[in-house]
């Protein structure tokens, strides 16, 4: 995650200085899923898709949103991503593709961010190539479950969150 934005006595932004952070390994996963028609789903799952193979599509997008983070959000470190997988899994007793987002860097600022827009980036380009078949598909969910490393070492949602 890129630090929050800080704001001088003038009410200007600026990125947070991270230069006197220690480098340690950071981890985040995040998790969202996008709810669909079952004929929907089902179209995913055999691949008949004319625009093509729609998960795997969805997965280097979201490896692409991650990358781009730093472009997207202002105020964002650009970060060098030392790992990136995205796990796009059909449910089709919810009748959704669940997402999971993993990054990783060894840095001075952790990488919270870059899941959270790995997974709504991956979701939306599900909403995208299926749009014309099902407008009424809703992305929900999407959260940080766990991050570790920095300062503020370990942290995992808990169901109550």
């Amino acid at each position: 995650m890129s630090d929050l934005t800080h704001f001088n006595h003038t009410g200007d932004a600026h990125m947070v200085d991270v230069g006197g952070k220690e480098t340690s390994h950071r981890i985040a996963i995040s998790e969202g899923r996008i709810i669909m028609q079952p004929q929907t789903l089902k179209m995913i799952q055999q691949g008949s898709h004319h625009k093509g193979d729609v998960l795997g599509i969805a997965r280097i997008a979201g490896i692409m949103a991650a990358k781009r983070t730093a472009d997207l959000i202002p105020l964002c470190h650009p970060l060098s991503l030392t790992h990136i997988s995205i796990e796009l899994t059909p449910d089709t007793e919810q009748s959704e593709v669940y997402c999971r987002a993993r990054v990783e860097t060894h840095g001075q600022t952790g990488v919270e961010m870059e899941a959270l827009c790995a997974t709504q980036v991956a979701l939306l380009t599900i909403y995208d190539m299926c749009k014309a078949v099902d407008r009424g598909m809703q992305i929900d969910r999407v959260r940080l479950l766990e991050k570790a490393g920095g300062k503020s070492g370990h942290w995992q949602r808990t169901e109550a969150q």
